[in-house]
């Protein structure tokens, strides 16, 4: 049974509009780096957890010249095709070759979810790791044209609960491949910021689903301090 997706106030919603991906790309560069300094500053290290996808490739391509200390960044994922580990499909691979392997972070501090083990064993396998690891400084996330994030599909369990565990495996999933490892909605709303990337006119429906209140997987993902979705303005006419 998929979960209840509990109301979400419109205040801890707060939609961004630019005129295009670039513009998109370019301020989630900025506030990513804002949020890295702020935690680097803090706390002596950036923790933050990845989005797979076309959208945020650019903004992967962007943080290569980026000025920052990348030997306080630690590197997640929100989620993974269960495909062999150098599958260019995979968004571990995506990233490297779009920033990470362009940059000093320790490979040590780059934690790939091992889809090549399979759904079930990958997402065990994650959650262990993650026991160690505690609120995240910022998540990225995309929206998909049915409301997903994440591999977080409309009418499956997205993981809403404090008893779920951290990554959850998803099978049959509604587009290829099959097989993939989610982060649940409650792990990637354990964050100190939140921020969505949402580009394309494929996600009008999506978007205004949204806005609208209905209960897509997206809006599963409630960090306390809410989300920050930069759009296309586009998609917010009409």
């Amino acid at each position: 049974m998929p979960d209840s997706v509990p109301p979400l106030d419109d205040m801890s919603t707060r939609w961004h509009p630019h005129g295009d991906l670039g513009a998109i790309q370019a301020e989630a560069m900025r506030m990513t780096l804002v949020a890295a300094e702020a935690a680097i500053a803090a706390r002596g290290c950036f923790v933050v957890a990845l989005a797979g996808g076309d959208t945020p490739r650019g903004l992967y391509e962007r943080l290569r010249g980026a000025e920052t200390d990348w030997t306080a960044w630690h590197v997640w994922f929100g989620d993974e095709r269960c495909l062999p580990a150098d599958d260019a499909s995979r968004n571990s691979r995506m990233a490297c070759r779009a920033w990470l392997d362009h940059v000093s972070i320790p490979s040590s501090q780059v934690h790939a979810i091992p889809g090549e083990l399979g759904a079930a064993v990958a997402a065990a396998r994650y959650t262990e790791t993650l026991a160690e690891v505690g609120t995240f400084d910022l998540v990225l996330l995309g929206l998909g044209e049915d409301g997903h994030t994440a591999s977080l599909f409309p009418g499956r369990r997205a993981g809403v609960g404090d008893q779920d565990p951290a990554a959850v495996a998803v099978f049959d999933a509604p587009k290829p491949p099959p097989e993939r490892v989610s982060l649940s909605a409650a792990r990637l709303g354990d964050t100190r910021r939140a921020l969505f990337l949402v580009a394309g006119d494929s996600k009008r429906e999506a978007v205004r689903r949204w806005r609208a209140g209905d209960a897509i997987p997206a809006r599963a993902v409630q960090p306390r301090g809410g989300v920050d979705v930069l759009v296309e303005a586009s998609l917010l006419r009409g």
